[in-house]
């Protein structure tokens, strides 16, 4: 009976790639409950939990602190309307577009408002894929280098999708930790006869728990800002970084209010480029991939919208703005807030092909007929 129960312990074990090393505990380990999937690294006391049906890393969390903003208490508390909680894919389009629809390859598509998954208001905003709930369960395994989890949607089976974005296509999103870091790794699929346009983004939110907003610095490893108009939308004129922040390398979180484009991002050898929140000794860098050319930086005040910082990027003039998905209710047992910031890695800037098709945006991203598109961002947090 011992035998069979040892048997059957390690068969678990090695499905999750996880088998015990004679005299030591494994560093990484993947843990798989229900829809959850645990992934740890036992040394840096790193854990992250991927929902899978919603292929989202909903917490994330160094020595049981959250690296991740958090605004609920449980799971359950978001469970089929993620929002902008963890970190939430932003697909077909990330953040803004002009209008209710979008230009592809010299053909206009809109939208069947009908259908309710393109948001209220002229402004259509992150895409429709941050409730998507028909993610599927690819793998979860650990070995002695990393732990991951992986997930695939297959997006031409959606008839809702298609309807509004007709290309077909797959998802298929991994997120690996390993040496004290997390790797979102996407790649996209084509199975259309058409070019497909992308416009990926993600949009996690972050904080620090060693000090307050007022102390975090920022540093945005970019060259040029886009110039945005009432609607936060770019208008197609670009500046210096610095018209928008003199010195990006150090930027004082609680002098700016952003909700800005940066581009020509500055990478290292490997093509990555990191952009970092600090504050007294905790530390978050956000490092993206060559194919990831825009970051969107928010950061901002209390809870409202509030306008963009001083300088030549703000519009001038108020104007409504478009309706935010809505957020799950209040939980009174959540965590209280301590303040974020967004960094909001994208393949193109928001508004991407309907400026293209304008002659005003010239690198859009696109996958030929039967090709496909992957990159990966990482998140690393350090000084905990």
């Amino acid at each position: 009976m011992r035998r069979a129960h040892a048997v059957a312990v390690g068969t678990v074990l090695a499905v999750l790639g996880a088998a015990p090393t004679a005299g030591a505990q494994a560093r990484y380990r993947a843990t798989q409950t229900g829809d959850i999937v645990e992934l740890q690294d036992a040394r840096t006391q790193l854990v992250v939990n991927v929902l899978t049906t919603a292929s989202n890393a909903y917490q994330m969390t160094v020595k049981g602190q959250d690296v991740i903003r958090r605004t609920w208490a449980s799971i359950d508390d978001i469970r089929g309307r993620m929002g902008l909680n963890g970190i939430p894919l932003l697909w077909p389009y990330a953040n803004r577009l002009d209008e209710q629809g979008f230009y592809a390859n010299g053909q206009k598509y809109t939208f069947d408002a009908g259908l309710g998954n393109t948001g209220r208001g002229a402004i259509p905003i992150h895409g429709f894929m941050t409730g998507a709930t028909m993610w599927k369960l690819v793998e979860a395994k650990a070995d002695a280098r990393s732990a991951w989890v992986t997930t695939k949607c297959d997006f031409y089976r959606n008839p809702r999708y298609m309807k509004q974005f007709p290309f077909a296509h797959t998802l298929t999103m991994t997120y690996r930790v390993q040496d004290g870091a997390l790797e979102v790794h996407t790649r996209i699929d084509s199975m259309s006869d058409e070019p497909i346009p992308v416009t990926i983004g993600f949009h996690p939110y972050f904080q620090l728990t060693d000090s307050s907003r007022e102390e975090w610095r920022l540093s945005v490893a970019a060259k040029t800002h886009w110039l945005l108009d009432s609607n936060t939308l770019p208008t197609g004129e670009t500046q210096p970084i610095t018209g928008i922040l003199p010195d990006p390398k150090n930027v004082a979180v609680k002098d700016v209010t952003l909700d800005d484009i940066f581009t020509d991002l500055e990478r290292d050898e490997r093509g990555r480029a990191t952009m970092t929140l600090k504050g007294r000794t905790q530390q978050v860098d956000v490092i993206v991939g060559p194919k990831y050319k825009t970051m969107l930086v928010l950061s901002r005040a209390g809870g409202g919208r509030g306008g963009r910082g001083g300088g030549a990027g703000a519009a001038a003039g108020a104007a409504a703005q478009p309706a935010a998905p809505t957020p799950p209710p209040a939980n009174p047992n959540a965590p209280p807030a301590r303040g974020s910031v967004a960094f909001e890695p994208m393949a193109g800037i928001s508004n991407a092909m309907n400026l293209a098709q304008k002659g005003l945006y010239k690198d859009l991203q696109t996958i030929p007929p039967g090709g496909s598109w992957e990159e990966s961002f990482w998140v690393r947090p350090s000084g905990y």
